[in-house]
């Protein structure tokens, strides 16, 4: 589905509820543990994965309550995504990183399944669809100069100067040598190798605090999953016809994270009728 059609069709359904249920508003903001998930590089010797924190600095939603138990709600938040892969070497040593940064801007539907109680504090479970666009990658790779690393199973010299210019292969044939510091970009936006969109599954459990009679405080743990690679097919048919050094490996982002909000509601919230 296309962003447009995908955002034409959350506007009209959230617009057609709005009639027939009591509409709120509010802005959240999110700290996250974020995934890559690449079999390719997880069992690749060279890489070790390292747990990545990002910040999801703003996000602004509208919502629509049903009745005490169920509600629609749209969000829109702009989200740093991404992780750090270590470069190891033969003597398990860091000696650089494969990093790979990435920013959307997530639009979830959510289904909103409600506390009935009257209590100033509510839980709710949310899930639903949403379609995340791509506004900022970059997959870059830094080296140590000096660097002896092992020589992945399937790949040759020749694959691996792709990466790596100018690394020696050793006596052993095992490993090969980086003779100088290294840092480049691998995959870019601007060079058209990620896909602009990614179709996702997101939950979240969470607690709704009323604080006035109009004014709530939402906590929530919140996640998300990618079922599309979101590199492009250019760059995965280019893996897999074995024109680059990768072990191919589908990717999918991951996210797990705690998201607070602060929330105007149209009408009087249940605590204070």
């Amino acid at each position: 589905m296309k962003p447009k059609n995908y955002l034409i069709g959350c506007f009209i359904f959230m617009l057609a509820g709005s009639a027939f249920g009591q509409v709120h508003f509010g802005a959240t903001t999110a700290y996250n543990a974020t995934f890559v998930l690449d079999k390719g590089l997880s069992e690749d010797p060279r890489y070790n994965s390292t747990y990545t924190y990002q910040i999801a600095p703003i996000g602004f939603n509208f919502g629509v309550d049903f009745g005490r138990k169920f509600g629609l709600q749209l969000e829109s938040i702009l989200s740093n995504q991404g992780q750090i892969y270590e470069l190891i070497d033969i003597a398990e040593q860091v000696k650089g990183q494969r990093k790979i940064d990435l920013q959307y801007i997530n639009l979830p539907l959510m289904m909103k399944f409600m506390g009935g109680g009257n209590g100033k504090a509510r839980t709710n479970f949310n899930f639903g669809p949403q379609m995340s666009i791509l506004t900022k990658a970059v997959e870059s790779l830094q080296a140590d100069g000096g660097s002896e690393f092992a020589l992945p199973e399937g790949l040759t010299i020749e694959d691996i100067r792709q990466d790596f210019p100018g690394a020696e292969l050793s006596n052993s044939g095992t490993s090969y040598t980086i003779p100088s510091d290294l840092k480049e970009d691998l995959l870019t936006k601007e060079a058209n190798n990620f896909k602009n969109t990614e179709f996702q599954l997101a939950a979240a459990f969470g607690l709704d605090l009323d604080l006035s009679k109009h004014i709530y405080l939402s906590a929530q743990v919140r996640a998300n999953y990618s079922l599309t690679d979101m590199r492009n097919g250019d760059v995965i048919d280019k893996i897999k016809n074995g024109n680059a050094s990768d072990i191919f490996g589908s990717r999918a982002n991951l996210l797990v994270g705690v998201q607070l909000g602060l929330h105007y509601y149209f009408g009087t919230l249940r605590s204070f009728k």
